[in-house]
């Protein structure tokens, strides 16, 4: 018995002292890969946020460019039909918008969203633009017709879009 309490005093106070190094080596470690994991985000925010910059100055030159104004006065020289400048015009807001949809990985979804229901939105415009429109209707008819009604929509959906984009921009950066 009197070896037993000998063995247990020498057994207790190494079982403590291991056991405090045990959570000395173990706060250490944490605080290393804490450490390490901050470095790694670093470096990451480093990388990602020009990326995430030049989404958002994509996706805001995206939608100056198919909004009404600046399309139709880009792409109507005035000899097209009513049926061709539309098949022109959808063509291009389909082309700009294909070659800027990978910018979705860097926005918000709910910013996103409002993008592609603004596009959306003017395809809708300008196909009921051209179906109110006579076989003899002009380029110019069309473009009165889609100024006409994107005049009655309150709020202006590319226009709304624009500014959630940028409110995300100001938030972000």
């Amino acid at each position: 018995m009197e070896a037993l309490i000998e063995f247990g005093k020498i057994i207790i106070p190494a079982g403590l002292v291991l056991y405090a190094m045990y959570l000395i080596v173990k706060s250490f470690i944490n605080a290393e890969l804490d450490k390490k994991r901050l470095e790694v985000r670093g470096k990451s925010i480093e990388t990602v946020m020009p990326n995430r910059l030049h989404a958002y100055e994509r996706v805001c030159l995206f939608l100056e460019r198919i909004s009404p104004n600046n399309l139709i006065v880009r792409l109507n020289n005035g000899n097209y039909t009513a049926r061709e400048f539309q098949q022109i015009l959808l063509n291009e807001i389909r082309e700009e918008y294909n070659h800027n949809v990978s910018q979705q990985l860097y926005m918000s979804e709910d910013a996103w969203e409002l993008v592609k229901s603004a596009k959306e939105d003017l395809i809708v415009t300008i196909n009921e633009a051209v179906s109110n429109l006579d076989e003899k209707a002009t380029g110019v008819d069309l473009s009165k017709q889609i100024f006409e009604k994107t005049m009655q929509k309150e709020p202006d959906p590319i226009q709304h879009a624009l500014l959630s984009v940028k409110r995300e921009i100001w938030e972000t950066f």
